[in-house]
């Protein structure tokens, strides 16, 4: 599998924060990625990536510098949440960056990030006013209280990240969550700055106190493996003949969808878990049901698995899945159908009473997950499935079909 979306974003942000050089080893080379490379060039990073599996980072030392010019993220939320809270700590009156990025960045809220940031002195606003980049944003983070509502962890992990820098005048910033979603996200940034000593106190994640004046330390780390990436796989194996082996993943590691093998075993897949790699065949599914709050990532590939399974799966908890890329609830609702499935939208997630399914032709929505779960269909189904904007893949995953096929899918690319 390859290496971690989430980690590798975070990765580049705490060396480029950093003083000194940081390695960062076997990092994933995706759009997303690349995005996040771009952006922390802009303030002032030096990062050299020329080495595919080893990247060095020279760090701003907690004071990055206006950019030169509008920082455009793609398609990358997590860059554009964590790279708007490193920009509020440019020097006072220094200059604003300005963030933008593609037509589903533009649509994608970010206000509750920026009004946070507001509280605790930067400068920090929405262009058009309608909450979504493009954004300016503006130094300095003093310290302070906000509250904020983090049902886009993304949000939380940006103040995180970035108040341990803030100026050491006010001794401390006390970050209230009045709502928390996709948990094992938080969990991800705070074990990254518990392994660079950063202090903090973390009230059962209902409140955070950081203390300013910190400082990252440069590091030497490998990246581990995506379990994001691996559902897909994982979830080939429980709807089609044969058994998958994802290698390299490691089921320690905080991120949330590891919780997918369980999800599996749940529905009668067999699964099994070693200290480096999960196997999954073909089990008896049966419909389950599923709360997606802390994973909702895995909605477009666990709302396939849904289909081949006896009875009904309930995928539930999951409203922040219509904030993604895509709204992702109505959108496989809506190309499942086009397959024949029998599915119903509910306000937080989909009701799927499993049945064979048809081929055809479905819209992919330029959506990395909803395309990959749609190819899904393809394997395991009778007859052929053509997804569309097949090369959103490569937002997270650009050997995705190399590796498809390596296990003997027969899937073809056109223009």
């Amino acid at each position: 599998m390859p290496g971690s979306k989430s980690h590798t974003i975070r990765a580049v942000a705490i060396a480029s924060l950093a003083t000194g050089e940081s390695l960062i080893r076997e990092p994933l080379d995706s759009l997303d990625a690349q995005a996040a490379v771009r952006a922390y060039r802009a303030l002032g990073a030096q990062i050299d990536t020329s080495d595919p599996r080893l990247w060095r980072v020279r760090g701003v030392g907690g004071r990055p510098r206006v950019p030169e010019d509008i920082i455009d993220v793609g398609n990358s939320g997590t860059t554009l949440r964590i790279a708007i809270g490193s920009a509020a700590l440019l020097p006072l009156d220094t200059g604003h960056a300005v963030f933008t990025g593609d037509h589903q960045i533009r649509r994608r809220p970010v206000e509750p990030l920026l009004a946070s940031l507001r509280d605790l002195g930067a400068t920090a606003f929405s262009v058009r006013r309608n909450a979504c980049a493009p954004a300016v944003v503006g130094g300095q983070i003093l310290g302070g209280r906000t509250a904020i509502d983090a049902t886009n962890s993304q949000y939380l992990t940006s103040l995180l990240l970035n108040c341990p820098l803030a100026d050491p005048s006010r001794a401390y910033t006390e970050i209230e969550v009045t709502r928390l979603g996709e948990r094992p996200y938080v969990e991800m940034t705070l074990d990254w700055l518990d392994r660079q000593g950063i202090r903090y106190e973390n009230d059962s994640f209902r409140r955070f106190i950081i203390p300013g004046g910190q400082a990252y330390r440069p590091f030497d780390r490998a990246v581990p493996a995506d379990w994001s990436s691996a559902t897909f796989f994982l979830v080939a194996g429980a709807i089609c003949e044969g058994q998958v082996t994802a290698t390299g993943l490691d089921p320690r590691d905080t991120q949330g969808d590891r919780a997918v093998a369980e999800y599996l075993r749940a529905m009668g897949a067999r699964v099994d878990v070693s200290d480096d790699r999960v196997s999954v065949a073909r089990g008896d599914l049966n419909g389950v049901e599923i709360d997606l709050n802390a994973t909702p990532d895995a909605l477009p590939a666990l709302a396939v698995a849904a289909c081949f399974a006896r009875g009904t799966t309930q995928l539930i908890n999951v409203e922040e899945a219509r904030r993604k890329e895509t709204d992702r609830i109505r959108v496989m609702a809506t190309e499942l159908r086009k397959l024949g499935a029998d599915i119903d939208e509910r306000p937080d997630g989909l009701v799927i009473r499993g049945r064979p399914l048809r081929g055809g032709r479905v819209e992919g929505h330029d959506d990395h997950r909803v395309v990959m779960a749609l190819v899904l269909v393809g394997l395991a189904g009778t007859e052929p499935v053509t997804v569309s904007t097949a090369e959103a893949a490569a937002v997270t995953f650009p050997r995705f079909v190399e590796l498809m096929r390596s296990l003997g899918a027969d899937i073809e690319t056109t223009e």
